[in-house]
């Protein structure tokens, strides 16, 4: 996109800084918040930057965003899809759940969920489950990344092959226009293949926004999974794609 030399100049910041913040902007600038969330808007819907809570980050690649920042991005989209995934839980069910925030969101939309066993190797996601009492949580060792809380590593998948459960909940960083979901850490892809293989029933928790982004390494197809919730319609053709394999599709209403 032909870009203004204002926007080049933020541009520039995001590949220093690795992000730029609306109200720090529009100080340095002198100009309104209002006008640099057009610019923002605009450099978004080019890909060149990609939203955040207050602000922008470089797009995605070969290396993830910060995790706090990930949690901030479509969160509103996440409590939904989370809300809409755990009406599909039945009480009594057993679990595996991956890291992510939108797994994290999952975990506190069964708050009220009674006889639960969850596995999981998402720390963050085990912490929120302690506060259910009903719930058995289920932590698979392994070496802590400390960006996010995960377990990852071989002890990790091998104890989830010690079990066979009812669901698995996965979520990933990017889904292609192929219908591949994939994320940045083969450590990490690792485990989520074996909770795909360790479940009798499979769903994906991902928003459209993981359509704008792009990750390297290939967990699964989507028609490998029985359901995808997800917060609008999906594109024609990714619609097709799990209209063929027989994936499900739920898209969460908003909150009222």
């Amino acid at each position: 996109m032909p870009m203004t030399p204002r926007q080049s100049d933020i541009l520039t910041r995001a590949r220093n800084d690795g992000r730029v913040m609306v109200e720090d902007l529009a100080r340095d600038f002198g100009v309104t918040v209002q006008t640099i969330r057009r610019d923002l808007t605009e450099m978004c819907d080019a890909r060149l930057l990609e939203r955040i809570h207050g602000g922008a980050v470089l797009p995605s690649g070969i290396t993830n965003i910060g995790y706090e920042d990930r949690r901030r991005l479509n969160a509103e989209a996440k409590e939904a899809i989370a809300r809409t995934c755990a009406d599909l839980i039945p009480h009594g069910a057993s679990l595996l759940l991956n890291i992510g925030t939108t797994t994290e969101a999952v975990a506190r939309a069964l708050s009220a969920h009674s006889g639960l066993m969850v596995v999981t190797n998402n720390m963050n996601a085990a912490q929120i489950l302690a506060g259910n009492p009903s719930c058995e949580v289920v932590l698979t060792g392994g070496a802590l990344r400390r960006s996010d809380g995960g377990l990852v590593g071989d002890l990790a998948v091998q104890t989830i092959r010690q079990f066979k459960v009812d669901i698995a909940v996965i979520g990933a960083s990017s889904l292609d226009a192929q219908g591949d979901l994939l994320d940045f850490d083969i450590q990490e892809v690792r485990v989520a293949r074996a909770i795909l293989e360790q479940a009798r029933t499979s769903i994906l928790v991902a928003d459209q926004g993981k359509l704008k982004r792009a990750a390297p390494v290939r967990i699964a197809s989507l028609g490998a999974l029985d359901i995808w919730v997800t917060d609008s319609d999906p594109p024609p053709a990714l619609r097709t794609r799990c209209e063929v394999t027989a994936t499900e599709i739920r898209v969460a209403p908003p909150a009222e």
